[in-house]
């Protein structure tokens, strides 16, 4: 484990590694406790290189021999690495080292789980398998030998030779060592194949553990989508003879993108109409069409540093994005990706963790993919498409492709194919990649003779390290409605540069309605004082899907800090005005679901201090279940026809027409549930043929206190299935009242069935206690001390999983003075621990200064 000797990296500091690798030999003799590991690396010094000694990094290795053009040479190791003398022109490298995956917790480099070996090497994982200049800008081509009694063993490229105990592997596309790959395990696989545009035959691959071959379909036709996609909408093929996909339980990410094996956590690629839930199908759609997607933003083209990880992951999440739009339902995947936006990315941005979307600096690269890097990442991208047009960004993108193959490159590499393509100045839009915060947009507005100006004021708070912002540019869309709520304007892109700045239109008859920021043209606050009636208005005729949601949101949102504040009754008016639109068949029963829903408690609690209120859980918990109980009493009359419209009577599938009706089903019986105490929640959980019915009924039973002998039905049919348990574990706390979270919390941690080893056990259980706002923030700060506790634990065995489930508290500066000193105290507490990791030192650190 690395340990807790923080050492702060600059971008500014990059420096070229002083050799071009040529090749890569690496030989593998697999053995649970001492793995042997065997390296014959070609180097050439680099002329543009300055002068540096030799150094690989290496960590937790154990260095058998080593030699230098076959002379046996004794380096000086670190635990860092070594540094060696070598001659002064091209030589061959060779090592010997041996590891234990079976001792690897981390979960980084080489490790094993459940009896597979499997590696993860992205960031910095490749320096405990051997020695090696582990940086994304070292790319070469990698050959590979597997020896070992494993029936299947994998790695990168076209297989090679194979026989008795061995089997080799060529990958002819340089890469850099966070790409590399290996499984070897009793693994059976669901094959496929898929013909190239220009005809070429793929082999494609699911591999899985014995008796997971039923819940391998959905990925399979995830990915030829994905393959097809990518070849239709962005002119790529892929590149290799053969694509695998290995299903891993044991996994820190959602996935990997290593060449031409991707390495998947199990949750992210299994998947059947009995054990996972229409999210899940949703959500191994879009992660196997990421991952694919990474073949060419990624691993042809890669970053020369990990200061510039967004040029990969924002590039390749807004490629996935596209993909699902175009898959499912464009205006409902808008308005998801902004409810994560601002579930995840706009906390971060204003708290103690705020980063530029391309950090200066890290101590732990691990620490930085966060969602600024992924999901603000992606929202840039979208940006500069809206900006230059839908042409002229697929001009940028051929060129990208063609100028870049093979390369490790920076955002400057990418600004500029769209300089040289549009002709634009894009030295002002780059500050997105270097300014952190979100920035806030006012507006106001005035009408005389026909003409209607909006001014717009934007400014961005200040964040950790930048006291100072310069204006952003903001491409800011806008439709005018008339009064009798007929669109006058159709969306337009008013691009703002200043930090003030007015726009006009011209010869209406009347002072129009705007929306304002359609399809969240840019991730920024709205800050526009607007009466109800106006959102009410918006939310009966705007023609844009996403602001008619965000009028309703609004509404939802001013009317649950009247009642946390005030003491306000629910707005029955706006109950009525939202009845009419959630009854309307003619809409996408997804979008209408989303209606339904309200905003989250974490975001009243960030609305509430950023009006200078200091937020309370527990009255925020009351308003958001009173508001519940409202929209079940007001609508008492609807349910029912909703109901019978959600009912879906064919066969399953998790297309986005029978997702939607499901969607709306859930979000009925939920209501249902507060009107009948569970009755139809309980005959729903007997009927149900899929998961998704069957774990909404579980949900609503929870919430009505009538979960005891249906959680031991559910737990008894499913013990087997570790992923079902892994929702099992989670909605039990989700769905419990806020004085009862963190016990039923603790005690889920003495069931036989929890695995603080598995993240994705750790993260149902202890991060499901994070997600409850009330029962986390409990007054008696329990539910701080039960993670903390934990955390303490877990970072010995696993401090990546630790580190990124520490953010939790990130937020605990808004809250009242005797909950940030309880979250304080357990802060301190994590950050004395002796051997703390380097991770989780970062992250505490940051959070704590």
């Amino acid at each position: 484990m690395k340990e807790a000797t923080p050492q702060t990296i600059y971008l500014k500091d990059y420096t070229p590694f002083g050799w071009q690798v040529d090749s890569v030999h690496l030989t593998f003799k697999l053995a649970p406790e001492a793995t042997r590991v065997t390296s014959r690396i070609r180097f050439t010094p680099d002329p543009a290189a300055p002068a540096q000694d030799f150094f690989l990094h290496g960590e937790e290795l154990t260095l058998i021999r080593a030699a230098v053009d076959g002379v046996a040479v004794t380096p000086e190791v670190t635990p860092e690495g070594l540094r060696c003398a070598v001659p002064d022109g091209p030589f061959l490298w060779e090592a010997e080292v041996e590891i234990a995956p079976a001792s690897n917790t981390a979960l980084e480099g080489l490790y094993m789980s459940n009896g597979m070996y499997c590696t993860q090497c992205e960031a910095e994982g490749f320096r405990k398998i051997t020695y090696y200049p582990d940086r994304p800008d070292v790319m070469s081509v990698f050959t590979v030998r597997i020896e070992g009694a494993e029936p299947v063993k994998l790695s990168n490229g076209n297989p090679g030779a194979s026989g008795d105990g061995f089997a080799e592997w060529h990958d002819p596309w340089p890469k850099p060592a966070y790409l590399f790959a290996l499984v070897a395990g009793d693994l059976v696989n669901h094959p496929d194949s898929f013909t190239t545009r220009s005809g070429r035959q793929v082999e494609l691959n699911i591999w899985v553990r014995p008796g997971d071959e039923g819940k391998c379909a959905w990925g399979m036709e995830s990915l030829k989508k994905s393959m097809t996609w990518d070849e239709e909408v962005y002119g790529r093929e892929y590149d290799l003879d053969i694509f695998n996909i290995v299903a891993v339980d044991d996994f820190n990410m959602g996935a990997m993108e290593n060449k031409g094996l991707n390495v998947f956590n199990s949750s992210a690629v299994l998947a059947s109409p009995e054990t996972s839930t229409d999210a899940n199908f949703e959500r191994i759609e879009a992660i196997i069409a990421h991952e694919y997607f990474h073949n060419w933003t990624g691993n042809r083209i890669t970053c020369r540093d990990w200061f510039q990880l967004c040029l990969k992951e924002g590039l390749t999440v807004f490629r996935d994005s596209q993909f699902t739009s175009d898959m499912r339902s464009a205006e409902v995947k808008r308005i998801s990706d902004v409810i994560d936006l601002r579930a995840r990315q706009f906390p971060e941005d204003q708290g103690p963790l705020s980063h530029p979307v391309r950090p200066e600096s890290f101590q732990e690269i691990n620490n930085f993919y966060t969602a600024t890097v992924y999901e603000k990442g992606a929202e840039v991208i979208g940006m500069l498409k809206r900006l230059v047009g839908d042409e002229a960004y697929a001009k940028a993108l051929d060129l990208y492709f063609a100028r870049h193959d093979g390369q490790a490159c920076t955002i400057e590499d990418w600004l500029k194919v769209f300089e040289d393509t549009t002709g634009r100045d894009l030295s002002q839009f780059k500050r997105w990649y270097s300014q952190s915060g979100t920035p806030h947009l006012k507006v106001a507005e005035s009408y005389a003779d026909g003409t209607y100006t909006l001014t717009f004021t934007q400014h961005t708070p200040p964040t950790p390290g930048q006291s100072d912002k310069a204006p952003q540019v903001l491409p800011i869309a806008v439709g005018l409605l008339n009064p009798n709520g007929d669109e006058v304007v159709p969306t337009t892109v008013l691009e703002m540069t200043e930090a003030e700045q007015s726009f006009t239109f011209e010869g209406l008859a009347a002072k129009p309605v705007p929306s304002i920021l359609r399809g969240f043209s840019a991730p920024v606050v709205l800050d526009r004082s607007s009466s109800p009636e106006e959102r009410a208005f918006l939310l009966a005729h705007d023609t844009d899907a996403f602001n008619r949601w965000e009028a309703n949101r609004d509404l939802a949102r001013e009317g649950l800090v009247a009642m946390i504040t005030e003491g306000a009754a629910p707005d029955e008016a706006w109950l009525d005005g939202l009845q009419k639109v959630i009854a309307d068949e003619a809409l996408d029963p997804a979008f209408r679901a989303l209606m339904m829903g309200g905003p989250s408690q974490s975001e009243l609690a960030q609305v509430l201090h950023g009006r200078g209120i200091t937020p309370d859980p527990e009255a925020i918990w009351t308003a958001s279940e009173t508001l519940r109980d409202a929209k079940a009493r007001r609508w008492a009359g609807l349910l029912p026809r909703l109901a019978d419209e959600a009912a879906v009577t064919a066969p399953f599938s998790p297309d986005a027409e029978q997702a939607g009706k499901r969607a709306l089903g859930g979000a009925v019986l939920s209501l249902q549930t507060r009107i009948d105490g569970g009755a139809a929640a309980e005959a729903q959980f007997k009927a149900a043929d899929n998961m998704t019915l069957q774990l909404t009924a579980l949900s609503c039973l929870v919430s009505a206190g009538r979960d005891e002998a249906a959680l031991g039905v559910f737990e008894r049919q499913w013990s087997g299935d570790r992923l079902v348990m892994d929702k099992w574990f989670a909605l039990q706390i989700a769905a419990t009242t806020p004085d009862k979270a963190v016990e039923r919390a603790e005690a889920l941690t003495r069931h036989p069935a929890f695995d603080m080893k598995n993240p994705n056990r750790f993260r149902a259980t202890l991060g499901g206690l994070a997600m409850h706002h009330a029962g986390f923030h409990r007054r008696d700060g329990a539910g701080y001390r039960l993670l903390a506790d934990w955390l303490i634990r877990l970072d010995a065995v696993n401090p990546q999983t630790t580190a990124r489930m520490c953010t939790v508290f990130q937020t605990w500066k808004r809250y009242d003075p005797d909950r940030q000193a309880l979250i304080r105290a357990e802060l301190e507490r994590i950050a004395a621990r002796p051997g703390l990791s380097r991770d989780v030192t970062e992250m505490v650190t940051r959070m704590l200064s």
